[in-house]
């Protein structure tokens, strides 16, 4: 057993509850998809308390769909996305076109996240598992690493006024110290959860549906079938740690 996974089993006890006393999240993760994946349950049931929830995506999706040229892919893989985000009624999608596949965790990356961070002040911000894993067997891709580090970076960054003093100057930006928590998604960690409603379940199914081409190279089953058991069987599984409740694990991280 490697170092992660003990410190997984030392972390496998009841999940707390998510903080719900904040206004703004920022949710920044590297592809189009990445939010579906589950996170977005949690953004339905944000958005329907009335929350403010926006998306940064370092990239495009480019490079996820083999039969498809890049330039396509790009065009196709965003207007999904802003499909996607609708559905569960996030306030804006952005896009910071780093190239897919091949994100640099470096200062570019957390200049532009601290940049967003300055510009939309959020109090909670939502990353992608930046660990090895997502639990021992299944190794991570490069992105979400790189993407998930920076933004842990860039949130402190976001907060001094001496750290990309540029944009302050000639972007007419703020500090912005007041992020509370960063929460991410996917952890092998999670400490956290947030329950969801049967609505916002149906909602992430449809969310994560939308992603018709992406799906449908991914899997042979019909897009919403796969989003519904998919999500089911991740949803589902929070239940034993959290009260019996369906919901979404996060690794909280206060500030």
């Amino acid at each position: 057993m490697g170092q992660e996974d003990a410190v997984v089993g030392e972390l496998g006890g009841p999940l707390e509850r998510m903080p719900q006393d904040w206004a703004r999240a920022l949710a920044v993760v590297a592809h189009p998809d990445d939010l579906e994946y589950g996170a977005a349950a949690a953004v339905a049931e944000w958005t329907a308390g009335g929350r403010e929830v926006a998306y940064l995506l370092a990239t495009r999706g480019e490079a996820g769909i083999d039969s498809m040229a890049p330039e396509e892919a790009a065009r196709v893989r965003e207007a999904e996305q802003q499909a996607s985000a609708s559905v569960v009624g996030a306030s804006r999608v952005e896009f910071l076109d780093h190239r897919d596949g091949v994100v640099q965790e470096g200062l570019s990356l957390r200049r532009d996240i601290a940049g967003a961070v300055r510009r939309l002040r959020p109090e909670l911000v939502v990353t992608l598992n930046h660990h090895d894993t997502f639990g021992g067997t299944w190794w991570n891709t490069p992105d979400h690493r790189a993407v998930g580090r920076a933004a842990l970076d860039a949130v402190g960054d976001a907060g001094n006024r001496w750290i990309f003093r540029d944009q302050l100057e000639r972007d007419g930006l703020e500090p912005w110290g007041g992020v509370r928590w960063v929460a991410v998604a996917a952890s092998p960690q999670a400490t956290h959860a947030q329950e969801v409603s049967d609505r916002s379940a149906d909602l992430a199914v449809a969310s994560l549906t939308e992603h018709r081409t992406y799906l449908t190279v991914l899997s042979n089953e019909e897009p919403e079938v796969y989003a519904r058991r998919f999500l089911g069987e991740a949803m589902d599984g929070v239940a034993p740690r959290f009260g019996g409740r369906r919901g979404v694990s996060f690794q909280l991280y206060p500030r």
